[in-house]
């Protein structure tokens, strides 16, 4: 995306954000709540459509993109999105027959925990819960980008470590993967590239040396964004 803005009334969102994520690699875009994080990922996957500026995905417009385009995306969001009445196996063998390669799905089942949950129905299910059924479905197509905002809220240890585990392999096969933080460690763990948003934004873009420098990730986030919010 390049020079986008999004206002809400009289409040400016995303204030001519700029990044770009690359094929094989994963891009943590870091800020606090609130920064435009969610907004930016939902732009670019076409839920939004920006006030200014330009998004390019795969080439194409995700705004009014067809389902040819769509079908090349995953997309996991902070709220799921996710039916309510489905058990998650069920809605992951349904999601699975939309695509001509999918992933195998007892594996996704098996290494997110979701066999421990699989007879609950969504509605049921805890927010952590919710995150792995997510997860699995925004991957099960094999997609070429993925947009995964705050994929391990809510998780424990141990599942917050098999889900890094997932996101580096994703990357590793190709795909461009977008994952949205505010967790330092997160960053530290999974970035081959990070961008730091702070009010809408972009304060820093670049590999995770080019932007931790000397300083390390987390000061060099706090001088960044303090001096943000001087402006």
């Amino acid at each position: 995306m390049d020079g986008v803005v999004r206002r809400f009334g009289a409040v400016e969102a995303l204030r001519g954000l700029t990044w770009s994520a690359r094929s094989g690699e994963v891009t943590c875009v870091l800020g606090p709540n609130g920064a435009g994080k969610t907004t930016g990922v939902e732009i670019a996957v076409g839920l939004q459509r920006p006030d200014a500026g330009t998004v390019r995905v795969l080439g194409a417009d995700p705004w009014g993109a067809g389902a040819a385009h769509r079908a090349r995306v995953g997309v996991m969001l902070q709220d799921g999105g996710l039916p309510q009445s489905v058990r998650p196996v069920a809605l992951l063998q349904h999601l699975a027959r939309f695509w001509e390669r999918p992933a195998d799905v007892p594996a996704l089942v098996r290494r997110l925990g979701i066999e421990d949950f699989a007879r609950t129905t969504v509605r049921r299910l805890s927010g952590g819960q919710r995150q792995r059924v997510a997860l699995a479905g925004a991957l099960v197509g094999r997609p070429e980008v993925a947009f995964l905002d705050e994929p391990t809220a809510g998780l424990d240890p141990h599942a917050r470590r098999e889900v890094h585990s997932i996101i580096a392999e994703t990357a590793a096969g190709g795909c461009a993967t977008v994952v949205t933080t505010h967790s330092f460690e997160e960053a530290e763990r999974l970035a081959d590239r990070v961008v730091i948003v702070v009010a809408g934004r972009v304060v820093a873009d670049g590999t995770l040396a080019e932007v931790a420098g000397t300083e390390g990730l987390e000061a060099t986030y706090f001088r960044l964004a303090d001096s943000e919010v001087v402006r």
